[in-house]
């Protein structure tokens, strides 16, 4: 009995000594297990990292009893980010785990990503593994996979644009007046009963104002003459003529034109008269209800003659007799218009005016103010009063919150877009700037829910959808939304997209006096690899902002330059 258990004790140890044995010797041979990653050194886009590893493990390696978890974890500032793992297991276990061979080895892989932290930016990938064989556990020596990570993306500007509604000041103010004068047949003097006619007296009242009114001024008067065309030509002819003369008679009486010069008098006026006036009768035909209208319509336009197309018209007998009565007076007349011109304020009028007495003040002179005043506190005082004066005018409501988006103030441009929209809803303008006020209050999603529905508004939509597109990882979208945008963010895009020539030359042509312009064209030597490129643009970097010393120390763009002594030197 005894010696049984003897036997038994040495083939329990035997066995034990063998599971340890074989973790013992996987875990030393753990580092002849090949990775490869994808990216070489982690990226973040879009808030997440993605990661790809595959590993290649050799043969004898895998003991045919084992079972091993593989676990990839993101280290970083004191914490850890463990990702999924997976398992795998020897020829002889009976599990349903992916089977890798003692004597061929085999492949493995992970694919997968995690959500990027701020404090991710310096950290390290590494494979873990966790052996098995029988009830015997064993960690494998951790093996560091790649770095990471390359947050790029974050320099984007978040600087959406607004947009200001248009004012429709127009500093000349052109206005029109026009009457007709109308004569008996073959008579050529001004009747008073004339004179009486609603048109005339409103002409009159016209030009008596801009004669009374210090700003305006004329600025011309026509005055048509024309005859019926019927009749002999000369007659017609001598008829209009002396229209015009009457009509130019009456007219400068009322306008006072002895008071204007003669030099004045010859660009003002001009005189025209047409003997016989076939043009107005078809047009006058055509709008009747002539029983026989479309054959006298036939007579013009197949007769260019006047004497032969009346000849052909006073054949239609009973027609005649109606244009005699009702066609025909109507073309024995004189066309008067007036042109005056209402001189606005001017530029200095309207900005005093604006910050004494806004209420002085229309609407579009109110806005035009608001564009032209200095300052934006000075604005928004300015666009209040509009607001105010004109409480169901959207643009008013609108251009204060613009001014208080530019000012940071995002509560009071949320409330004055609201009363906007109230007003005029769905207005691209308005929808943009609420789009901008929720980018810059962090609502990504319901910010590019509103410049989608907005790009009617113009150019600055489409930066706007830019910024959204880095921000999302779309960056080819982005560079095609910045195409009509000059800016850091432009050059951004493109060096996001691979295209880092096209970034270098954009980011040259951005306004030199930033901080940034110069870091991001450090970034984009780093990956073109010119070394003196990078070093001299972040010198300027640095110079103008000293805070991006650290930025640069920890920058994985700049990994190539860590160990070099004059990149020391400038992020030191």
């Amino acid at each position: 009995m005894k010696r049984i258990n003897y036997l038994a004790s040495f083939l329990f140890a035997a066995v034990l000594l063998s599971s340890c044995g074989g973790l013992d010797k996987m875990k030393e041979e753990a580092s002849n297990i090949q990775y490869s990653v994808t990216p070489g050194v982690l990226e973040m886009h879009a808030a997440t990292i993605k990661y790809d590893i595959k590993g290649d493990i050799p043969a004898e390696w895998f003991n045919k009893k084992a079972i091993v978890e593989f676990i990839p974890v993101y280290k970083y500032d004191g914490r850890e980010e463990v990702l999924e793992s997976k398992i795998f297991q020897g020829e002889n276990v009976e599990a349903n785990n992916k089977v890798i061979g003692f004597e061929s080895g085999g492949p493995i892989e992970f694919a997968g990503e995690f959500a990027y932290q701020e404090a991710m930016k310096n950290g390290e990938l590494e494979m873990r593994a966790v052996a098995t064989i029988k009830d015997k556990t064993l960690d494998l020596l951790p093996e560091k996979l790649a770095d990471g990570a390359i947050s790029t993306p974050l320099l984007v500007m978040v600087d959406p644009m607004a947009i200001a509604a248009k004012d429709n000041f127009q500093r000349v103010i052109s206005e029109t007046k026009e009457a007709d004068i109308h004569y008996t047949i073959q008579r050529s003097d001004v009747r008073k009963s004339e004179l009486k006619a609603d048109d005339i007296a409103a002409l009159e009242d016209f030009v008596k104002l801009a004669n009374e009114t210090a700003n305006e001024e004329f600025k011309g008067i026509e005055i048509s003459a024309y005859a019926s065309p019927d009749g002999p030509e000369k007659l017609n002819e001598r008829l209009s003529e002396q229209r015009k003369k009457t009509a130019d008679k009456y007219l400068a009486k009322v306008i006072g034109k002895t008071k204007v010069n003669k030099e004045d008098a010859e660009t003002l006026y001009n005189l025209k008269s047409t003997s016989e006036d076939w043009d107005g009768f078809k047009t006058l035909v055509g709008a009747s209800t002539i029983e026989d209208k479309d054959l006298i319509l036939r007579v013009l336009s197949m007769y260019s003659d006047p004497v032969v197309r009346e000849k052909e018209i006073k054949n239609i007998s009973a027609t005649y007799k109606v244009l005699a009565d009702d066609i025909l007076p109507q073309l024995r007349r004189s066309e008067l218009l007036v042109k005056v011109d209402k001189m606005g304020y001017s530029d200095s009028i309207i900005l005093d005016f604006a910050a004494n007495n806004p209420d002085t003040l229309n609407i579009e002179e109110l806005l035009y103010a608001g564009k032209l005043i200095e300052g934006l506190e000075a604005k928004a005082a300015v666009y209040t009063a509009a607001t105010v004066k004109y409480a169901g005018c959207f643009r008013a409501f609108n251009n204060l919150a613009y001014t208080n988006i530019l000012q940071g103030n995002l509560a009071d441009a949320k409330v004055a877009l609201e009363k906007a929209n109230e007003l005029k809803e769905g207005d691209a303008i308005i929808t943009n700037n609420l789009g901008v006020v929720a980018l810059m209050e962090g609502d990504k999603e319901t910010a590019k829910s509103h410049f989608l529905n907005a790009t009617d508004a113009g150019n600055a939509v489409d930066y706007n959808l830019g910024i959204i597109n880095i921000m999302d990882g779309e960056y080819e979208a982005a560079v095609n939304y910045f195409q009509n945008h000059k800016e850091f963010n432009t050059a951004l895009a493109m060096l996001l997209a691979g295209k880092n020539d096209s970034a270098n030359k954009t980011i040259d042509v951005v306004e030199k006096d930033v901080p940034m312009n110069y870091y991001l064209k450090a970034v984009i030597n780093a990956r073109i690899g010119d070394e003196g490129a990078v070093m001299s643009n972040l010198t300027t970097a640095v110079e103008k902002d000293a805070d991006l010393k650290l930025m640069a120390k920890t920058d994985l763009e700049f990994r190539n330059y860590f160990e070099n002594d004059t990149f020391k030197a400038i992020v030191e």
